[in-house]
């Protein structure tokens, strides 16, 4: 009897559902500000690298686009909706456990970016724990395959 090889196939989300409802301009500012994410802790893994070019491609954002650093300042005019703000918030907190850790300076620049898009510590705090939810989620269903 042959031994079953397990694979990953469920190692990373980037939300496509959601992504994909942006604007050009909001996506183009998603990915800066999941650049911003990445680098923020001063280490770009490989799971980083992973999901933002999952990312990149659910978005259909031109392979020649490189993303640069981006201020939040006024950002909240790029974003101007609470569902927008909401898909670049989740997104960008999966992206920040990639690397299987939500690293203090990724959280930093996050909490940073939810004063200008209104969003509340409670509901910050609501938005991680789904977002942990998802992965805990996603790691079951690896279990299965």
């Amino acid at each position: 009897m042959n031994p079953v090889r397990r694979t990953n196939l469920i190692t990373t989300t980037s939300l496509p559902i959601f992504l994909a409802s942006l604007t050009k301009e909001q996506k183009e500012v998603f990915i800066c500000l999941a650049h911003n994410v990445v680098v923020s802790d001063g280490e770009l893994s490989v799971g980083e690298e992973v999901m933002m070019e999952e990312m990149r491609r659910e978005m259909n954002l031109e392979p020649d686009y490189a993303p640069h650093y981006v201020n939040i300042e006024g950002i909240e005019y790029i974003f101007p909706s609470r569902r927008s703000r909401a898909i670049t918030m989740i997104s960008l907190i999966r992206l920040a456990y990639a690397d299987g850790a939500f690293e203090i300076e990724e959280q930093c620049f996050l909490k940073d970016l939810c004063v200008p898009f209104e969003i509340m510590d409670n509901d910050f705090q609501l938005i991680d724990n789904w977002v942990r939810r998802l992965i805990s989620l996603e790691r079951e269903a690896n279990a299965f395959l």
